[in-house]
């Protein structure tokens, strides 16, 4: 399968802490938007299956706290975010705002195998309490513990090429 080369190309600086933080901000209000929907939509079926007196009943009975299928279908839905994004054009909606990219070195776009490496380490990295992140501060070339992992780098693009569909 050939590979797909993300546009602009170029030899680009790695993106810093800061930026990368600020583009994770964004896509963090995004992905609380995301889970609040995909809850509602799964609430919504569950009530037509058991019924609104039933689903009352199990919910003050504490029998839908930690509920397995919600918490796996979040975390599937939050997953598919990022891989679509990442494996598209390299950028999430925050990296399009903040000017960064992921890429592999040739400037190609990851696969699904690479984002997936990406967001379990990236979850790691915040259980760790942030330090795979912060990891960017000592390496020399910027990279966090995701990146390394998934043999990827995120870039900071030239403020021209920013906004999709800009060369």
């Amino acid at each position: 399968m050939p590979k797909h080369m993300l546009r602009p190309q170029g030899d680009f600086p790695a993106a810093g802490l800061i930026r990368r933080l600020a583009a994770i901000f964004y896509d963090f209000l995004l992905s609380i938007a995301l889970l609040m929907v995909v809850t509602l939509i799964y609430k919504g079926v569950q009530m037509a299956i058991i019924g609104e007196a039933r689903l009352h009943q199990l919910s003050d009975a504490g029998a839908l706290d930690g509920d397995p299928l919600l918490s796996s279908l979040l975390l599937l839905s939050l997953f598919a975010f990022f891989a679509k994004f990442w494996t598209h054009n390299g950028q999430t909606l925050g990296m399009q705002v903040w000017g960064v990219r992921i890429q592999n070195a040739d400037g190609s776009a990851v696969s699904l195998w690479q984002a997936l490496l990406r967001f379990v380490v990236a979850i790691a990295s915040w259980l760790a309490c942030g330090l795979g992140f912060l990891w960017i501060l000592w390496d020399k070339d910027k990279r966090s513990w995701h990146d390394i992992y998934s043999e990827s780098r995120v870039v900071q693009l030239p403020k021209h090429a920013h906004r999709p569909g800009k060369s």
